[in-house]
């Protein structure tokens, strides 16, 4: 059977491949871990792929900031339908439509039996943690393709209520596999509560999804930041106070907006490739945002920090960043017993409350982070647009499911 997928074609290309069919067996390719050839997933299921999004973080990899290496599958936002259960799958069934959260997790270690299933000790060989279709996280092939391979599938996958519910509402429920958990998580990792004056570095997905994440938890004013106005447009869309950082610090500006130059809350949703401020803007400075949100947080203030952050960076503007050392005014932090609360989301830990805010009508992830769909066959046009600023959410549709 066909299986075609976006590849990382090198920096600044993606190209559309035949991949292998998956089946219940890990088998030799590009950014597969030597020690992962061979392994059995008789506890996976293969997925009919839905709706696999294009990521923030599928983008450093194309823009050849990570040592991924060429054809590598892409893809870590899953959602899809089980079309084939491994031998030792006991819950899942065939016809399920079930989200895939990214990061793949045993169920059995230490840290998956402690919730904390964005650092499982089982599935990489290298360091704790693993998700589809990423530099260094095990090799385990990516989503965006007609078809997947699920491990552990049992305890990762989330399987929706009602088929045609889903589907009505895929274009919010897609989001479940990564950047509504992820932006949730740093909202609750900023400590955001009924009441609180949050502000969130970065109006892109994520930093959306932090934003819609943010008024769910009850904020009293929402402001985003970011240096392009398209996507400053989407956040006050549903709600949101905007600061156009191009202006310089945003100090200034949110002090204009609340009265007091500080918040209670802070979300970097930027991370390791992030721009100056004002003059800077246009020069990567990637502790900007850090040193910024300690700057803005209040003392004694939390500072969620979903943005990505990586030990390796190969086209960082220095030696010491280039191994993931940035000049942070830590000091600062501690000077202000700041909360900082970082690393991978664990998505189990989010994403069935989440999926039942959205299929009770009380958020519209998809509309807030302006979802669309595309064929999969227009993935390196969606890739390319999202590189230049678009303020859209791409969701590749495969098997053209999703309705327009």
């Amino acid at each position: 059977m066909s299986n075609r997928a976006v590849s990382y074609a090198g920096p600044g290309r993606v190209e559309v491949i035949d991949a292998p069919y998956p089946d219940f067996e890990l088998k030799d390719g590009p950014g597969v871990h030597p020690a992962n050839i061979g392994r059995q997933v008789h506890h996976g299921v293969i997925l009919k792929t839905i709706a696999t999004n294009i990521c923030g973080s599928d983008q450093h990899m194309v823009r050849g900031r990570t040592t991924a290496p060429e054809g590598l599958v892409l893809g870590h936002e899953i959602t899809g339908e089980v079309v084939e259960v491994g031998r030792d799958v006991e819950f899942v069934q065939v016809g399920d439509v079930v989200s895939v959260p990214f990061n793949i997790a045993c169920g059995r270690c230490r840290n998956c039996k402690e919730g904390q299933t964005g650092i499982c000790l089982s599935v990489n060989p290298d360091r704790p943690g693993s998700a589809y279709g990423y530099v260094d996280m095990g090799g385990w092939v990516g989503g965006q393709a007609e078809y997947v391979l699920v491990p552990y599938a049992d305890w990762n996958v989330l399987t929706f209520p009602d088929r045609d519910q889903a589907m009505e509402k895929i274009l919010d429920l897609t989001m479940l596999s990564d950047i509504f958990p992820t932006g949730f998580h740093g909202a609750v990792g900023a400590g955001v509560t009924v009441g609180s004056t949050v502000y969130v570095a970065g109006a892109g997905p994520v930093g959306l999804a932090a934003a819609t994440s943010a008024h769910l938890l009850g904020a009293a004013v929402v402001i985003v930041g970011d240096l392009n106005e398209d996507r400053l447009a989407q956040a006050r869309s549903f709600g949101c106070e905007t600061v156009d950082v191009s202006q310089g610090n945003p100090v200034e500006q949110i002090e204009q907006i609340l009265g007091v130059p500080e918040v209670d809350c802070g979300i970097d949703a930027v991370g390791f490739e992030a721009r100056g401020h004002g003059a800077g803007a246009a020069t990567e400075a990637p502790a900007t945002v850090l040193n910024s949100l300690m700057e803005i947080t209040r003392a004694g203030g939390s500072l969620g920090i979903p943005g990505l952050y990586v030990t390796g960076d190969p086209g960082a503007v220095d030696e010491a960043a280039k191994q993931g050392s940035l000049s942070m005014r830590f000091g600062l932090g501690f000077a202000k017993s700041h909360t900082f609360v970082t690393g991978q989301c664990p998505v189990m830990k989010y994403h069935r409350g989440l999926m039942h805010a959205i299929l009770a009508d009380k958020v519209t992830i998809g509309r807030n982070v302006n979802a669309t769909p595309i064929s999969l066959d227009d993935a390196p046009q969606g890739y390319a647009a999202f590189d230049e600023g678009a303020a859209q959410k791409f969701v590749l549709d495969p098997h053209g499911l999703i309705p327009r």
